[in-house]
């Protein structure tokens, strides 16, 4: 009984197939870039940091230095990027500046640590494998050391997060699925006409079909993640270029993150070694995707780019 009703539906489909491509892309365009077109509602919401049941203010001195960082960045909408206090331990923004929501950048609590006063680490109680971290444990001092930043490199990672959603990369990003589907769709089509698969058995057009779909999704993949690295290398590339200090506090951001990581892999024992390499840089969660830049290629990156005279 399913035989002859997937068939009719292989038929429908081929039938109003550019009708179909093009609302399908345009879904897919229109759900990747859901949550930046609306990230009070959505974003905001999943990384706000809490504190006693309330959400948690940004501090004067963190708000302060989003604005200071906005000037240097040389942005003429500063009422596009609003901060907020985000969990984690490094910044995170989601938002199109340019739309009525415009965009938001979380800040976490560990930078309003200083080497005088670790409030913003110390007072937090971070679990790993069931145990909470010592501070004043070996590894424990580690971390609190990787999890402090200097004013310059607090200023490269916001910055680096501004320059991005000032490129328009979420859009950039949302664009990539659609352009993959696009491609593999009218691709497909094209081959299969000329090698005149339209006329062959059936059998042959399905394992086609199935073929190109396997294509087209690891084509996708590798898409996504050599546009990922792209965009990694350009903001930092643009927060880098900024000034000197702020070369030298992106060098020291992904020093910071790198030692972070190593610590994290020792607390995290067996767990540790296959989420984290012994430089620092994350393991691929699968065997041929990469999504992000390896922090080390760009600390290479913002050292070369600091030794230019």
């Amino acid at each position: 009984m399913a035989g002859p009703f997937l068939w009719k539906a292989a038929a429908l489909v081929e039938k109003h197939r550019t009708g179909l491509l093009a609302v399908s892309c345009a879904g897919l365009f229109g759900a990747n870039l859901f949550y930046h077109v609306f990230p009070e509602q959505t974003f905001k919401l999943w990384y706000q940091c809490w504190t006693k049941g309330q959400p948690a203010e940004l501090s004067e001195k963190l708000r302060s230095l989003f604005h200071d960082v906005l000037g240097d960045v040389g942005v003429k909408s500063v009422n596009c990027y609003q901060p907020f206090a985000a969990f984690g331990f490094h910044p995170v923004s989601a938002g199109i500046p340019w739309l009525p929501a415009g965009s938001l950048v979380g800040i976490p609590a560990n930078f309003n640590s200083t080497a005088e006063d670790r409030q913003g680490i110390v007072n937090r109680v971070v679990v790993i494998n069931g145990k909470e971290v010592d501070w004043e444990s070996k590894q424990g001092l580690a971390l609190k050391e990787a999890l402090m930043f200097s004013p310059e490199a607090q200023k490269f990672a916001i910055a680096r997060e501004i320059v991005y959603l000032q490129s328009n990369s979420p859009a950039v990003y949302a664009a990539v699925p659609p352009a993959c589907l696009a491609g593999t769709c009218l691709s497909g089509v094209a081959i299969k006409q000329l090698l005149g698969l339209y006329s062959g058995p059936r059998v042959f057009r399905g394992i086609y079909n199935i073929t190109i779909a396997a294509i087209g999704l690891v084509g996708y993949f590798l898409a996504y993640d050599a546009v990922s690295h792209a965009l990694d290398y350009r903001s930092d590339r643009k927060a880098a270029t900024i000034s000197k200090d702020y070369a030298r506090g992106g060098v020291e951001f992904y020093d910071k993150i790198l030692s972070r990581n190593r610590t994290l892999r020792a607390l995290l024992g067996k767990q540790g070694e296959k989420i984290y390499a012994p430089s620092g840089n994350l393991f691929p969660r699968y065997w041929f995707r990469l999504k992000h830049a390896p922090y080390t290629s760009r600390r290479d990156l913002i050292f070369n780019i600091l030794r230019v005279p």
